[in-house]
């Protein structure tokens, strides 16, 4: 468990001053936004020590793991996708890799690549410019909610099980396996998914349901107990799947807090990264004169919504899926077992927030720069030059494809 910067108790000590950045998150987002940030007074606070709450499954595309320098974190690479059904399983060949990674090493490494100020205290709200604190009032020019969905300086935070969150629940055995698996059973969720992704040497299985009122609890003990593990090592929160305001009255909001988290999956890693470069490169602007603070809200806020037909059609897939006969379903899922289909699909849901192709930004210091260049003038459809250069498999073999049991193995 990382040590706590900051006592507890009557020794906690108070926290005051003006900074020339706030940043309010320390976890993906808050960190990727600190890590542009060069030539100023930067704070990051966080109610937890940096790496200390681990509260997702930690797997992200490998490209941007590489790309921003955090290959130590890597636990297990994996190139397919295996999803279960009532009728039947099939393998997704995937074109990129996903990678499940050690969360404390992986904000260890993150936090490393910035000159900022981290103290550990929990956020309250705020009167205009100024922050409150369990430890005191502090004050920036710029400030930067990276809470997570609770969208605390907003002062309009969702409050569940009323709102458009969804609910997640995992355990995390000790174990290995070679698979990211899904489970796509109204049997345990009607409208949702089960998984497991190995790290190594732990499993973490969990539950996640798009509709909040729904509880996961015994759905992820029984997937767990299913699979042979224990139900130990709980964690969950709430995942919203809805996108919102990246800029409201003076604040920059990053990650969970803008609804950058994309509906269906539940994937809101990679986004935080690719929207927290982009804001943290909107605030190194005002910082260098190159801008007021307006204009960069402004900018932000538009490279945000040049990305919200992307969300809003996810959010309609979300809510069209529970509603497929499973037979139906079945064959849909089978049919994203052909290597072509699959390449296309994924192909373009990683565009959702793409990673830098090797050619075109090869190293971490030059994502923020492509982002950039996409918050200066971009369309929000990526120019054919960005496209990700992928390693395909050479060939792929049916295994069992009989009936309803369809199953791809990508070969090497």
């Amino acid at each position: 468990m990382p040590r706590r910067r900051t006592k507890r108790g009557t020794d906690r000590t108070p926290l005051g001053g003006d900074y020339d950045v706030l940043i309010c998150g320390a976890s993906f987002a808050g960190l990727a936004v600190a890590r542009e940030l060069s030539g100023a007074r930067v704070l990051i606070v966080d109610r937890y020590e940096v790496g200390e709450r681990q509260t997702s499954a930690c797997a992200a595309p490998t490209e941007w793991i590489h790309a921003l320098g955090l290959e130590e974190s890597v636990k297990q690479t994996f190139e397919r996708l295996v999803v279960h059904t009532p009728h039947g399983t099939s393998a997704w060949p995937l074109p990129f890799t996903f990678s499940t990674f050690d969360y404390p090493r992986l904000c260890e490494l993150l936090d490393d690549q910035n000159d900022a100020e981290f103290e550990t205290a929990k956020v309250n709200g705020r009167t205009g410019f100024t922050v409150h604190t369990d430890r005191g009032d502090l004050s920036a020019p710029l400030i930067v909610d990276a809470l997570g969905w609770r969208r605390v300086l907003a002062g309009d935070g969702y409050q569940p099980p009323d709102a458009p969150l969804s609910r997640g629940l995992e355990v995390h055995p000790h174990g290995s396996g070679g698979d990211l698996e899904l489970w796509i059973d109204r049997s345990y969720v009607p409208a949702g998914y089960g998984w497991s992704f190995p790290a190594d040497d732990e499993l973490r299985i969990g539950v996640g349901s798009f509709d909040p009122r729904y509880h996961v609890k015994e759905p992820t003990v029984r997937l767990a107990t299913e699979l042979g593990e224990d139900a130990v090592r709980y964690q969950g929160n709430w995942i919203p799947h809805k996108i919102r305001p990246a800029a409201e009255d003076g604040i920059f909001f990053a990650g969970d807090s803008a609804g950058h988290c994309v509906p269906l999956t539940a994937e809101g890693i990679r986004t935080a990264w690719y929207f927290g470069i982009a804001c943290g490169r909107e605030l190194q602007g005002v910082l260098d004169g190159r801008a007021t603070r307006e204009q960069a809200l402004e900018s932000y806020s538009a490279f945000s919504d040049r990305h919200r037909w992307k969300f809003d059609w996810m959010l309609r897939a979300q809510r069209t899926v529970p509603r497929i006969p499973p037979r139906l379903l079945r064959r849909i899922v089978a049919a994203l077992g052909r290597p072509a289909l699959s390449h296309r699909a994924f192909g373009h849901y990683l565009r959702i927030a793409p990673p830098p192709s090797d050619g075109l930004l090869a190293g971490a210091d030059r994502v923020a720069d492509h982002v950039h260049d996409q918050v200066d003038g971009g369309n929000g459809h990526e120019p054919d030059d960005e496209r990700v250069e992928r390693h395909r498999p050479d060939g792929q073999q049916a295994d069992g494809d009989s009936g309803d049991e369809v199953r791809l193995v990508v070969q090497d």
